[in-house]
């Protein structure tokens, strides 16, 4: 009897410590993580700065040349460069991409200024670019940035360093639209003068 009595017991216990490990993995086969916590959903960093549900910008490519065809304002500055700019072209989503070309007028090697990076630390980090470049709503009083993505890039044309003797660079510069009343808008890189330009 005493015999049968600890066959039961010890069947009882095994058996319990199978559905105490069953219960045991399918809690850890559940959770994701290794802390028995669940795990948490992945966020993407989608590299832009519009809010979440809105357009974003589209940097245009580099190496595409502008339309060179029109000639909204021509920019001689005394540093030896010199900027043609060709068009300013609202974007769908509220956005202005600014276009145009870059000259060494000299004989000369020329090196871009660094102002025309601007003055900002975080894009700061990007090397040479045209973060410093700004319109100027003079109707509205209100002065435009170029735009940055989530990480501080600038949406502008970046590693412009020495510029060869009558070399010309193709530019661009994204920045947010002024409100569609305004027409006409003041360009301006740093060291250069101003130049008024239409908006389209």
């Amino acid at each position: 009897m005493a015999g049968r009595y600890r066959l039961v017991t010890r069947k009882v216990t095994m058996g319990t410590a199978v559905a105490v490990l069953a219960l045991l993995m399918s809690a850890c086969g559940e959770s994701g993580g290794s802390d028995g916590a669940p795990e948490a959903p992945r966020q993407t960093n989608t590299g832009n700065s519009a809010p979440s549900g809105q357009p974003t910008p589209e940097k245009p490519d580099d190496a595409a040349p502008p339309d060179t065809s029109r000639t909204l304002a021509s920019i001689e500055g005394a540093n030896g460069f010199s900027v043609t700019l060709h068009t300013a072209q609202r974007d769908a989503g509220g956005f202005l991409t600014v276009t145009g070309t870059l000259k060494n007028t000299t004989s000369e090697d020329l090196i871009a200024p660094i102002n025309w990076s601007g003055e900002e630390v975080d894009v700061k980090k990007t090397g040479p670019s045209l973060a410093g470049a700004t319109l100027v709503d003079k109707t509205e009083k209100k002065r435009y940035y170029v735009l940055r993505d989530t990480e501080g890039y600038p949406l502008t044309t970046t590693g412009i360093s020495a510029v060869r003797p009558g070399e010309s660079v193709s530019i661009f510069a994204q920045f947010p639209a002024p409100p569609a009343s305004t027409t006409q808008v003041d360009f301006q890189m740093p060291l250069m003068p101003p130049a008024t330009i239409e908006l389209s």
